[in-house]
């Protein structure tokens, strides 16, 4: 059976971001919630109805392991496709599609210097400009891409014009939330 949507208690203290202000929250060890959604690497939990987003570094407060942040890649894969696949497993905590195929990254630019190392810029928006996610998730897409053998710097700037709208979103997202 899967966990989402199954009563869960917490085995430990954690720390939570509430969904969509992103305040940062104390979970004590013995709450109960309930996991809503368990993609890339986070989970979304409701608590008293709220919703809150627990890092996959403390999925172990879930009874879960705590989830791998670089997906394997082929060898010989380029830092570019490494780079995609880790934005891949950065998802929106209230919509179960990644940011990429929501379409939330704009542009994302691969600086190689001379000493082997990379500079990444990427510019990406937010499917509601008041979301308080914003910062958890430049903060996630950093973390992602800083994972990286390679990646010296990541630079994140969150912009909102053009405005972001559903069009931006790819088929797949698009027929995976029943819009196709």
């Amino acid at each position: 059976m899967s966990d989402v949507q199954k009563i869960i208690t917490l085995l430990r203290d954690v720390d939570a971001c509430l969904i969509p202000s992103g305040a940062h929250i104390f979970l004590q060890q013995g709450t109960e919630v309930t996991i809503t959604q368990a993609l890339g690497s986070s989970y979304t939990v409701n608590i008293y109805g709220n919703l809150a987003r627990i890092d996959g570094k403390d999925a172990d407060a879930l009874g879960k392991e705590p989830v791998q942040e670089i997906l394997e890649i082929p060898e010989g894969a380029t830092l570019s496709e490494y780079v995609w696949k880790q934005l891949k497993l950065c998802y929106d905590p209230e919509i179960p599609v990644n940011i990429v195929d929501l379409g939330l990254i704009y542009t994302c630019n691969i600086n190689e210097e001379k000493t082997g190392e990379a500079v990444i810029n990427i510019t990406m928006t937010l499917t509601a400009p008041g979301c308080g996610m914003g910062p958890v998730l430049v903060n996630d897409v950093r973390h992602k891409i800083l994972c990286l053998p390679g990646v010296k710097e990541v630079n994140v700037e969150m912009v909102f014009d053009p405005p972001w709208d559903r069009e931006m979103m790819s088929d797949e997202a698009k027929l995976q939330l029943g819009m196709l």
